[in-house]
């Protein structure tokens, strides 16, 4: 059985840098720590005093701003549980997933087994923990309000609709502190799946290529992702947020065709994109949201507006690529 390791202890930088906001003293896990989002709460963790203990299959070999990490595959109870008792966290950030919205069968049993049973064994091991808080990563194609609770339209936002359920469920039942946040797209610096729109539309450009698009009919809440993990880091802190599944977006619908031609212009390219040379994916709803439940609970609003934050963005890809 695999067991569970801790690579690269660093000492960590105590700095607050948010009033009022203060992980000082405080031991935080994050899940799925080396993806897009985790990459940058735990950055924001640190900055805010956190002991904080990175969790990856796959964990980089070097680290950057005083993190623990832990090698840990999710999907096994066991190892589960003996990376929570090693921890003893106060509050654990689950952002670990199968990150995928394609409609392909073949995405069913992976996302099942990444993003289901690895949340519920993660509930499972955090049950009886004294103190300890769960803050989950949902799906905003989960059926919610904001979208009239459509169903879901992938395997993905299926079984991300299931955790929320579960983590619900242990709230009821066994009294397990659970908050569920619902990012809506998330873009941003440090983005490296290049499937995405923003990195493929931003890396095309400063190829001076053409990318090839769907129509761009389909209108998205574009979320800076400093924005989230500030969200994240203030539901780890809110006594008030335990039970509760929010929304976390701009609550401004921009078309991706909209988004494209923002992205050109603060580029300053003389080309064009090409809509239409990619099909649309059927049952792609428009991504609306209510931000009012973070912004009443969290005291949570995104602070990066989308042109400022696709600046930023392409700033960060013409470094980087």
């Amino acid at each position: 059985m695999p067991r569970v390791r801790a690579i690269d202890p660093r000492p960590s930088s105590r700095s607050s840098t948010r009033e009022g906001l203060s992980y000082a003293g405080a031991r935080a896990l994050v899940t799925g720590a080396a993806g897009f989002i985790g990459a940058r709460l735990v950055k924001r963790l640190v900055s805010l005093g956190a002991e904080v203990h990175a969790v990856s299959r796959k964990p980089p070999t070097v680290t950057h701003v005083g993190e623990v990490w832990h090698r840990a595959d999710l999907r096994v109870a066991a190892v589960t549980g003996e990376l929570l008792g090693a921890v003893r966290p106060d509050v654990v950030f689950h952002l670990a997933s199968e990150v995928n919205g394609g409609r392909d069968t073949g995405l069913v049993l992976p996302t099942l087994e990444n993003n289901l049973l690895g949340t519920v064994n993660l509930l499972t091991a955090a049950v009886g923990r004294t103190g300890t808080r769960v803050v989950l990563c949902g799906s905003c194609e989960e059926p919610r309000p904001a979208n009239d609770h459509a169903p879901p339209p992938s395997p993905y936002a299926m079984a991300k609709w299931a955790a929320t359920g579960y983590a619900q469920l242990f709230q009821r039942l066994w009294d397990l502190p659970a908050t569920v946040l619902r990012p809506t797209m998330v873009y941003g610096p440090g983005q490296r799946d290049l499937t995405k729109l923003v990195p493929y539309v931003a890396l095309s450009l400063l190829r001076g290529e053409e990318p090839s698009l769907t129509s761009g009919a389909k209108m998205a809440d574009w979320v800076y992702v400093d924005d989230v993990a500030e969200a994240f880091a203030a539901a780890g802190r809110s006594d008030r947020a335990a039970g509760h599944v929010m929304d976390i977006g701009t609550g401004v619908l921009t078309s991706v065709r909209d988004t494209v031609e923002l992205l050109y212009r603060v580029m300053g390219s003389p080309l064009r994109p090409r809509f239409g040379e990619v099909a649309d994916r059927p049952l792609d709803n428009a991504q609306t949201v209510d931000i009012g439940l973070a912004a009443e609970v969290l005291g949570w609003r995104p602070a990066v507006g989308l042109e400022e934050g696709l600046r930023r963005t392409l700033a960060w890809y013409r470094e980087h690529r």
